[in-house]
């Protein structure tokens, strides 16, 4: 499969041409290390092997005296240092900010894991010395497909789809979830019962997308609602779920849902992990549509260059909206049907949310319709695959 270039790499490209450092994060094969090797790095250190990272645990202070050994025909410039998988030894990053502060390299740091460098109180977040990206895996605006079907049940992380055949593609995502999630995700965790710790992981899989119920998790797994608080936020440190929030103020509504969504990375590392087959129904397929669509909406997000933030909606007495777009206040509503014929009935809760926030002054329903539709004054049908419209990149 032939490189295809990532939307952040221009911005990535920008920020160290003025001498700005990198802290780009990502789960695991996103393509973090295809991304960052066309950079032309003068020095790699590559921590999630066992030498080196033993090798800087013991002393952290080696990466400066390297640096300043780089040969003189790099020293006409800045030198230019990537750090893959930061996280693993997170006292580099106090050795780090010393060569940034006296202007001696440039750096691109890696991570697939944020819980170590947020979780420490001691930890070095290099506070206005990095520039933060997200790292996601592919989105339709980076990799058109004319199948849909295909990425709700195998994803989208750039080693899977450069698999061809499908039988081969649900093996590989199944070593993933071994011997990443169920192995790697759950010792970190530092868990003493490793067991319900996978079982929350089948069942937050299985959950994606909805309202968290947490009295519902910890009946099941026979856990407090607490671990099951500490389990998301492993999940979420770990990149591989992500956290929406819902819009909680309202002119006339009292009781909008205040918990929280979380969404699967990945559609693919999802199926897996929730031990589901390849045959869903279509009341599943609608489901994984709207996860696929809120997802997209995110890595848009993510690559936006501006605030902005992917929400929902709900009155538990009354309507919902799949997601919103909000962009500092200036919200966009969104609804997703599996259906290729929209009517305006369909559009009814986005009328309505419409009417509740002035800021709102469109709303949109993502579907299966070949070009845009109107459905009414300020509702637009919108194919699933011109989503990225909605967000466009800065």
């Amino acid at each position: 499969m032939e490189y295809i270039p990532r939307l952040l790499e221009q911005a990535i490209q920008r920020a160290l041409k003025r001498h700005r450092s990198i802290l780009l994060f990502g789960a695991r094969q996103t393509g973090k290390t295809t991304l960052i090797n066309r950079l032309q790095a003068d020095a790699t250190v590559v921590l999630v092997r066992p030498d080196v990272r033993q090798r800087y645990e013991k002393s952290p202070e080696l990466l400066a005296g390297e640096i300043e050994a780089l040969k003189p025909a790099t020293r006409t410039k800045r030198p230019l240092v990537v750090v893959d998988e930061v996280q693993k030894v997170p006292a580099i990053l106090d050795v780090v900010q010393d060569v940034i502060d006296r202007g001696r390299a440039d750096f691109v740091l890696t991570g697939s894991s944020a819980r170590k460098l947020r979780r420490g109180a001691s930890v070095n977040l290099l506070p206005g010395r990095v520039v933060t990206f997200r790292l996601d895996p592919f989105s339709v605006r980076e990799v058109p497909t004319h199948d849909v079907n295909e990425r709700l049940l195998y994803g989208s992380l750039p080693g899977m789809l450069a698999v061809p055949n499908l039988a081969d593609r649900e093996t590989d995502l199944e070593a993933y979830v071994t011997t990443y999630l169920e192995e790697e995700v759950r010792a970190e965790a530092l868990v003493r019962q490793v067991g319900d710790f996978a079982r929350f992981l089948e069942l937050a899989a299985c959950e994606s997308g909805r309202i968290v119920n947490r009295r519902k998790l910890s009946q099941e797994i026979g856990v407090a609602h607490t671990t099951i608080d500490a389990y998301y936020q492993i999940l979420e440190d770990c990149l591989i779920t992500e956290r929406i929030e819902p819009v909680t103020h309202s002119r006339t509504r009292k009781k909008l849902t205040k918990s929280e969504k979380y969404l699967f990375f990945d559609l693919g590392v999802r199926r897996v992990a929730a031990r589901e087959g390849i045959k869903p129904s279509r009341e599943t397929l609608g489901c994984l549509f709207e996860q696929f669509v809120g997802l997209e909406l995110v890595r848009c997000a993510h690559v936006a260059h501006r605030a902005v933030a992917i929400r929902f909606w709900r009155d538990p007495d009354g309507p919902e909206v799949d997601w919103v777009i909000d962009e500092e206040g200036a919200y966009t509503p969104i609804e997703v049907k599996w259906t290729n014929t929209p009517r305006v009935e369909d559009a009814r809760s986005l009328e309505t949310f419409l009417a509740e926030y002035p800021s709102a002054k469109a709303g949109y329903l993502v579907c299966h319709v070949p070009r845009k539709a109107k459905l009414s004054d300020r509702v637009t049908a919108l194919p699933w695959h011109a989503i990225d419209e909605l967000i466009p990149v800065a």
